[in-house]
C-alpha cells in the first residue's frame, strides 16, 4: 500500500507538537481490522490532547483523533468484512492507540461498531463520541425512570457539542427541553435545535447555592461540573436523575448528600470511553432510529483533513457550537 497523511501528536519535554507526516501501514498500532477512514470529528478531549491543554496523550507520539468513520479494507476477525461501514468511538484511540486522523486506521475489531442502518459515514461523525455520549446520558435517565411527562429536563453547555445534541435528541424524543447557556448571542440556534426555553448562566447566583432548591429539574445533562452541577443538583425533582459527562468548568463538586438522601435523586456518571459492546450497539441503534437529532446539517460543519489544525483554538477557548466533522478524504 501506498504512503498516506496521518497527523501525529508527539510530547516533547512536556510540549505537544502536532504535525501532518506521510504514514504506512506497517507504522500503525496492532490490530484485526484495517479501514479506510471517511471522517473524523474534533471533539473537546481532541482539541486538548491537540493543544498539550490536557493531559491526555498515554504515549510519547500517537496519531490524533479519539473517533472516525469508514469502510472496512481487511479483517481477521470474522465479525467484519471488506465493505463493511464501520465507526469507532473512544476506547484507547487517539491517545494510546493511533487514531483516526488518518487516511487508514488499524484497530481491534472488539472497538467497532458496524453502521446502524440509515445512519451515514458523515453522520456518524457529525455524531461521534459527543452524540454518543448525550445519547448515553438519555438512555441511563431513561433507565432510571426519565420519560417525557416526568416534567422538564435542562442542558448545560448546551451550544457544544454534547450539549447541542442533547437538546436536539431530547426534543426529538418529547421532552421539554431548557437549555443553559453563557452565549445569549445563541438563544435562536438552541431554538431551533427544539429547546422550549433558553436560561443564561448569568442569571444564576453560584455564590448562593443551597443544599436543596425549588424542584424545578426531572432530568438534566451536565457538561460543566463545578458549582453548575452543584446548582441543577439543588433543583432536582424527587427521583430525578442528572447525567454527568464533563468537567468543562470544574470538576470539583461542591455540593451535599442533600439531594441524594431527600430526594433520591440520581447523579449519573457517563462513561463513552469504556462503555460495554452492548449498551455501545444500544445507543446508536437509537441515535439511528427514534432519538436521531433532526438537525444534524445545522449544527455541525465539515472541516478539510488540511484545516484540522486551526480549529483547536476555538474550541478550547468556547468559540465553537455544534459540531466539526474532518473530511480525511478532502
Amino acid at each position: 500500500m501506498e504512503k498516506f497523511k496521518a497527523f501525529r501528536l508527539t510530547e516533547v519535554d512536556k510540549k505537544i507538537t502536532a504535525n501532518f507526516e506521510s504514514c504506512d501501514l506497517d507504522a500503525l498500532d496492532p490490530g484485526e481490522v484495517v479501514v479506510r477512514v471517511a471522517y473524523s470529528d474534533v471533539n473537546y478531549k481532541d482539541a486538548l490532547a491537540a493543544t498539550g491543554k490536557g493531559r491526555i496523550l498515554q504515549r510519547a507520539s500517537c496519531i490524533g483523533g479519539i473517533d472516525f468513520s469508514g469502510t472496512v479494507v481487511s479483517s481477521s476477525d470474522a465479525r467484519f468484512t471488506k465493505g463493511d461501514a464501520v465507526l469507532a468511538t473512544g476506547y484507547d484511540l487517539g491517545v494510546k492507540h493511533h487514531g483516526g486522523y488518518a487516511e487508514y486506521a488499524r484497530v481491534p475489531a472488539d472497538w467497532l461498531v458496524k453502521m446502524p442502518a440509515g445512519l451515514t459515514l458523515w453522520e456518524a461523525m457529525a455524531l461521534g463520541t459527543a452524540g454518543f455520549t448525550a445519547g448515553m446520558a438519555i438512555v441511563r435517565m431513561e433507565q432510571n425512570g426519565l420519560t417525557p411527562a416526568s416534567g422538564k429536563v435542562i442542558v448545560s453547555g448546551a451550544t457544544g457539542g454534547v450539549g447541542s445534541i442533547a437538546v436536539d435528541a431530547l426534543s426529538r424524543l418529547g421532552y421539554h427541553v431548557v437549555a443553559l447557556t453563557g452565549k445569549e448571542s445563541e438563544t435562536a440556534y438552541l431554538q431551533g435545535l427544539g429547546a422550549k426555553e433558553v436560561m443564561l448562566r448569568q442569571s444564576i447566583d453560584l455564590s448562593k447555592i443551597r443544599p436543596l432548591d425549588k424542584a424545578l429539574w426531572a432530568g438534566a445533562v451536565d457538561n460543566l461540573g463545578g458549582d453548575v452541577l452543584a446548582w441543577m443538583l439543588s433543583g432536582m425533582q424527587l427521583c430525578g436523575s442528572v447525567a454527568s459527562i464533563g468537567l468543562a468548568a470544574s470538576m470539583n463538586l461542591p455540593t451535599t448528600v442533600a439531594p441524594f438522601i431527600l430526594r433520591g435523586v440520581n447523579l449519573l456518571g457517563i462513561d463513552s470511553v469504556n462503555c460495554p459492546m452492548p449498551l455501545r450497539q444500544e445507543v446508536w441503534r437509537r441515535l439511528a432510529s427514534d432519538m436521531r437529532p433532526a438537525h444534524l446539517k445545522t449544527m455541525a460543519h465539515t472541516v478539510a483533513f488540511d484545516q484540522l489544525p486551526t480549529v483547536f483554538a476555538d474550541i478550547i477557548d468556547a468559540k465553537a457550537k455544534g459540531r466539526t466533522v474532518i473530511d480525511i478524504a478532502a
